[in-house]
């Protein structure tokens, strides 16, 4: 699922007909990508989408509870997920006299919000391209183990440095089965609470069946 998520914010869609340009990439590397886009009516900038310097689209796609996408649709820092990624909340806050999976969920101000301790929201801070240092001293003729703990020594190492001194968290993660290597870091958030659930009848409408079919029609938040 947090493949997904790094997916998901790369995933820009262009699809022409007849031609193979189609693909999602990464957000860091999307100014590969730009001048095509906006030659179809495209109108961000690369920067727009992904800046380490200033408010970026990567700024409002977030990592919800470590596995699911989230995404910030207010100032103040109301978040969207899924509503199958919140069911836990959502149901560790139900009782016989407050069924909040049946009936749903609507904090009419900020006094009636639900806390959820434990739960976290992750922003990405920077991602950056770490293969030279992954796989610093591997070299082809090592065998599959042997490569595999070097591998993940290395990436161990690239972690530490990136967040030593920071409140921040990262992971390295493989892309191109394993060809390159980019660190992640991120900030976590852990004031996470409850504001609105529609009823399961809406959020859950056609199970997990209908998740992942397309059209769909859930009231998935």
């Amino acid at each position: 699922m947090k493949k997904s998520f790094i997916a998901l914010l790369a995933a820009l869609m262009l699809a022409p007909a007849l031609r193979a340009d189609r693909g999602m990439w990464l957000p860091a590397l999307i100014g590969t990508r730009i001048k095509d886009m906006r030659s179809k009516g495209f109108r961000l900038s690369a920067e727009d989408i992904y800046s380490v310097n200033k408010a970026s689209l990567k700024d409002a796609v977030v990592l919800f509870n470590g596995g699911c996408t989230g995404e910030l649709v207010s100032g103040e820092g109301l978040l969207l997920t899924n509503h199958h990624c919140g069911y836990g909340a959502i149901q560790s806050h139900s009782s016989v006299r407050h069924d909040y999976l049946t009936d749903g969920f609507w904090a009419m101000n900020r006094s009636e919000e639900l806390p959820n301790p434990g739960l976290y929201v992750s922003f990405l801070v920077r991602m950056e391209d770490v293969t030279a240092q992954v796989l610093d001293g591997v070299r082809d003729d090592l065998p599959e183990a042997r490569r595999d703990s070097l591998i993940r020594f290395n990436a161990a190492r690239v972690v530490d440095a990136a967040v030593r001194g920071t409140d921040c968290r990262a992971d390295v993660e493989p892309f191109f089965y394993g060809n390159q290597y980019f660190l992640f870091v991120y900030r976590n958030y852990t004031d996470v609470r409850l504001v609105a659930a529609p009823p399961s009848s809406i959020g859950k409408f056609g199970g997990d069946t209908d998740n992942w079919m397309w059209p769909r029609h859930t009231g998935d938040f």
